[in-house]
């Protein structure tokens, strides 16, 4: 996604676009035809309302105001990473309506699944120092500095302790593919007893197998749910270490 806004002049915006980096991952596969038609069901809707591009992909830009500044986000609906979803805005707001809870001032943050990344800019907006990661084709015109496998050479790449994050961030990162069980493995890595690291997680739960999911994050953590909104079935966890 190409992202624009009004932030040129923030101190940790300008923070976030040199941290910026990328994270590598297997191809996703759908465990089934009905759930791949409900991850698309929801991009069809986005296309919807999308604006024709003068590129050979089907772009849509999308609008936000956080933190006092204006956030112009494009999407492509080419790949679900370069989409919005629900989850993402839920903890932009949650983030913005709760500093007192959640300080993310001079924090060092990382994000996992960034996609077009307008969590990692309201993260940084808000005065967090932030590395955003995601899929190289989807944060393509972004520098490239880092890869981070979910799973795989955590403790080479991400070396413990000189890779330690004051929080980590997930939005819509669950849902049926075949990295579940390294996306838990990663976010254990992370946030790990002694590391005094807070993993936030919102995610919209579509299916039984999220359900699951949230059932083996909580056995693994010390969990709170620090909200959840009904009617859009988004659920945001907060959780740290088991010491």
């Amino acid at each position: 996604g190409c992202i624009m806004g009004n932030v040129g002049s923030n101190r940790n915006f300008q923070t976030f676009l040199k941290q910026i980096a990328f994270y590598i991952n297997p191809l996703l596969c759908f465990s089934t035809l009905t759930d791949h038609k409900v991850m698309e069901g929801e991009a069809r809707g986005k296309k919807n309302i999308m604006e024709p591009s003068v590129t050979n992909y089907a772009q849509g830009k999308e609008s936000f105001y956080f933190a006092g500044h204006d956030i112009s986000i494009r999407e492509s609906i080419d790949t679900y990473g370069a989409l919005i979803w629900p989850g993402a805005i839920a903890l932009c707001q949650f983030l913005e309506n709760n500093q007192q809870q959640v300080n993310l001032m001079d924090k060092a943050v990382l994000e996992i699944g960034a996609g077009t990344g307008l969590l990692s800019i309201v993260a940084s907006l808000l005065g967090a120092m932030v590395t955003a990661t995601d899929l190289p084709d989807i944060l393509s015109n972004l520098t490239f500095n880092l890869q981070l496998t979910w799973g795989q050479d955590l403790e080479r790449d991400f070396p413990h302790p000189s890779h330690q994050y004051d929080y980590v961030l997930a939005a819509d990162v669950v849902y049926p593919h075949d990295c579940l069980e390294e996306l838990l493995e990663t976010m254990r890595h992370f946030c790990r007893p002694g590391s005094r690291t807070t993993l936030l997680w919102a995610n919209k739960i579509r299916f039984q197998s999220d359900l699951r999911f949230a059932e083996r994050f909580m056995s693994s953590f010390h969990t709170s749910m620090l909200t959840e909104l009904p009617q859009q079935e988004i659920r945001i966890y907060k959780a740290t270490a088991k010491e």
